[in-house]
This record gives structure tokens, C-alpha cells and sequence, in this order.
């Protein structure tokens, strides 16, 4: 019975901290991990809000990866595919308006 209180407890205090990894979107795992001085929750949190509500989950999948590889953003921006063309501009829409919605983290 000791042992079914204690693991109550532990669940108790743990389920704020799993929901909230487990509801982090790409774009804020990527930019919390990205090791960036500027980086934190609120900040990343807002970013992840702002690109919940501009980009699709594919295109922040796509987004998150700059983060590793910045390099990958400049492929993208000069591709001539049509695809790439499209994202880049919902992107930099994204840009904006998370540069505007988060500035105060």
C-alpha cells in the first residue's frame, strides 16, 4: 500500500512536467535544444504558438531543422522548386509575426 501512495505522488508531481514535453511542437524542441543564449521556455513556447497558428506541422518540421542547419534555410530560400518558393514565404509571414508576438521573452 506504501509503495501505491509513493507512486501516486511521484505521478502526480511528473504529469506536468511529461504533458509538456509531450505537447512541445517541433519548433519549440528545436529551438530549446538549439543552445542559443536567448533561447527559453516562454520564448520558444511563443515561437511554437505563433508557428502553430501560420505554418503547417510538416513546414515546422521543415522550419525546426534550421535550427541544426542553418545552412538547409539557405537551400531552401534559393531552390527554384515551386514547393520550396511557397514555404519560404508562409516562413518569413511565420518570421514576422513571431518576431512582433514574442519580443517582450
Amino acid at each position: 500500500m506504501k509503495h501505491l501512495v509513493v507512486a501516486a505522488v511521484i505521478a502526480t508531481l511528473l504529469a506536468p512536467v511529461v504533458a509538456s514535453a509531450v505537447q512541445a511542437g517541433p519548433i519549440s524542441r528545436a529551438c530549446l535544444g538549439s543552445g542559443r543564449k536567448a533561447a527559453n521556455t516562454g520564448l520558444c513556447n511563443c515561437i511554437q504558438s505563433v508557428a502553430d497558428a501560420a505554418l503547417t506541422r510538416s513546414d515546422q518540421r521543415l522550419a525546426a531543422r534550421f535550427f541544426r542547419d542553418p545552412h538547409r534555410a539557405q537551400e531552401i530560400r534559393q531552390s527554384d522548386r515551386a514547393s520550396h518558393e511557397a514555404f519560404w514565404l508562409r516562413y518569413k509571414q511565420f518570421g514576422s509575426k513571431a518576431e512582433a508576438a514574442c519580443r517582450g521573452y
